[in-house]
């Protein structure tokens, strides 16, 4: 029987400005994901796990920490933007609209330029423009970053799974 190779990723060549990549999955948000994220990250802001306090608020309900939602959302597009490569920097990030548990994310990434790198010609540098939404439409948060991504040729991942010792 012949092995199938599964999806792995994008590779330098094939990023082309103006592609959108829309991630076939979304991710709601729990309540225990957004407290077990602001603690393990010691945010102290009671608005993300206390609802005493978050109903004193303009929000009337605690909010998602923003770090988990770029979290969450630029790990949904991994498997389109980074899954080759890594993150080397963030140019900007906004929140337009709160996130509240429950909230279902959806990430959407359009590349707006594609480069060879100057230091490592066995990779390129590709920079997106992410948005992630939310389950009604409303654009929650927005940023843009670049990426190193390898050539197909140059990329460690090849034959990483090991082969089944037969006794």
């Amino acid at each position: 029987m012949a092995v199938k190779e599964g999806w792995v990723g994008r590779f330098f060549e094939d990023f082309e400005v103006g592609d959108i990549y829309r991630c076939r999955l979304g991710r709601t948000i729990t309540e225990t994901d957004n407290i077990q994220f602001t603690l393990i990250t010691n945010n102290t802001n009671q608005i993300h796990f206390n609802a005493h306090y978050a109903i004193r608020t303009a929000f009337k309900k605690p909010l998602v920490n923003s770090a988990l939602t770029l979290s969450v959302v630029a790990g949904l597009g991994v498997a389109d933007i980074s899954e080759n490569g890594f993150a080397l920097g963030w140019d900007y990030i906004k929140l337009p609209n709160p996130v509240f548990p429950g909230d279902t994310l959806y990430s959407e990434s359009e590349v707006v330029t594609v480069r060879e790198s100057a230091s490592r010609p066995e990779q390129g540098i590709v920079k997106v423009r992410t948005r992630g939404v939310n389950q009604d439409g409303k654009v929650v948060i927005e940023y843009e970053r670049s990426v190193m991504v390898w050539k197909k040729a140059h990329a460690p991942l090849q034959s990483l799974f090991p082969e089944p010792v037969k006794d």
